[in-house]
């Protein structure tokens, strides 16, 4: 009979959940290479919005609805990898780019959106704020918020994590009033 070595074991168990984590953390789930473009629930009348639209409302150059009502857009901040991405994508700027024309709209009296600091807070906001929009991960949607858009992130996918989505009591928590029976 061959020696049962524990320790070897031991090791083996430690090194696979180790590997097993590193690899969730940087790995791509299927939501991860999506973004949702949220309006609040109750902003019933917000159209359908397609890219170039949602675009110039980033960049503040489409301030209100066809109804008239204003668009508030919100962000993340600069540093995270959702609006690295979302920038990108959408906007089509680096960040550097970005903070240069926000710097030229500044003399112009147009300020920059929102900037909020976790996608939480932007569900949190858009859900409470007429003819706010804003964007997150598919996963932190709540029912207080629809979507808008739903964009697929095309080019070499990060290698740094994107904020983890939260428990589903976390979500519960998130959806208030309305959701409660």
């Amino acid at each position: 009979m061959v020696p049962f070595n524990r320790q070897l074991l031991a090791f083996l168990g430690v090194l696979v959940a180790l590997g097993g984590c590193a690899c969730s953390a940087f790995s791509a789930p299927a939501d991860e290479s999506k973004i949702a473009v949220i309006a609040s629930s109750r902003d019933h009348d917000v159209q359908t919005i397609d890219p170039g639209m949602l675009r110039d409302i980033y960049l503040k150059k489409i301030f209100l609805d066809p109804q008239g009502h204003a668009y508030i857009p919100v962000n993340l901040p600069p540093d995270d990898t959702l609006r690295r991405e979302f920038s990108r994508s959408v906007i089509k700027m680096s960040e550097s780019r970005l903070q240069n024309y926000w710097n030229r709209q500044y003399f112009q009296g147009v300020s920059p959106p929102y900037v909020l600091g976790s996608q939480t807070a932007v569900v949190e906001f858009v859900a409470e704020t007429p003819g706010a929009i804003g964007y997150v991960e598919p996963c932190f949607l709540t029912p207080d918020v629809y979507t808008v858009l739903l964009l697929t992130l095309h080019g070499t996918p990060s290698t740094e994590p994107m904020e983890r989505c939260p428990a589903p009591a976390v979500h519960k928590a998130l959806r208030g009033p309305a959701s409660r029976s």
